[in-house]
């Protein structure tokens, strides 16, 4: 499998899901500053231009990470990435679909990519203390969805990555986490693969 992601970024989850995995993949590194997701090739691949992308060993083509995870989760389904209870099941995919369509897809966004909401220079450091607000209120009602230790549904979880990554991004930009999000986010550290992955992308 080619693997196209971005050290750092969202991609990072799903990284550790294919560490996870033990999965054999190629990776690609997608320069976003540089414009590599706009290129010709990227977008032939994905034509949203996003990441992450991954291309099968059959060819076809994943392009969403909500789409990358549950593929991963249904082709092993030993690994158990997903929970065989359908209701905890639902409620795994519903903290995914949160996590990356909200937190990151809105919150974040208004921080990262702020030109986005606004040309007006004169408005990005409001666009991005609006994102900094919306990023604190998720984790709030993210410490509601969580238990008090382990991890967010159960056993391990292809939610897990992701509520990794955007806590990632909340040390970085030091936004501090909730009581249940923070041990949430240690408990993620404490994974011998996520250390891998984090040293493998460059962070130490």
């Amino acid at each position: 499998m080619k693997f196209y992601m971005a050290p750092g970024s969202c991609t990072t989850g799903i990284h550790i899901l294919l560490e996870e995995l033990e999965l054999p993949f190629e990776v690609w590194v997608v320069n976003i500053p540089a414009g590599d997701n706009r290129k010709p090739e990227y977008l032939a691949l994905n034509p949203r231009g996003t990441i992450p992308t991954l291309v099968l060993d059959d060819g076809n083509v994943l392009g969403d990470y909500l789409a990358i995870s549950y593929w991963l989760a249904a082709r092993h389904p030993r690994r158990k990435l997903l929970p065989e209870d359908s209701v905890l099941a639902a409620k795994a995919m519903s903290l995914l679909s949160y996590v990356t369509g909200h937190v990151h897809g809105q919150a974040y966004t208004r921080i990262f990519t702020t030109d986005a909401y606004t040309a007006d220079a004169t408005q990005h450091v409001a666009v991005q203390a609006r994102g900094r607000e919306m990023v604190t209120q998720a984790f709030e009602l993210l410490e509601a969805w969580l238990p008090d230790e382990g991890y967010a549904v159960g056993n391990f979880s292809i939610a897990d990555p992701a509520l990794f990554y955007v806590a990632f991004w909340a040390e970085h930009l030091k936004i501090p986490l909730p009581p249940r999000c923070q041990a949430h986010y240690a408990l993620m550290r404490s994974r011998p693969v996520v250390q891998r992955v984090l040293r493998e992308e460059g962070y130490r």
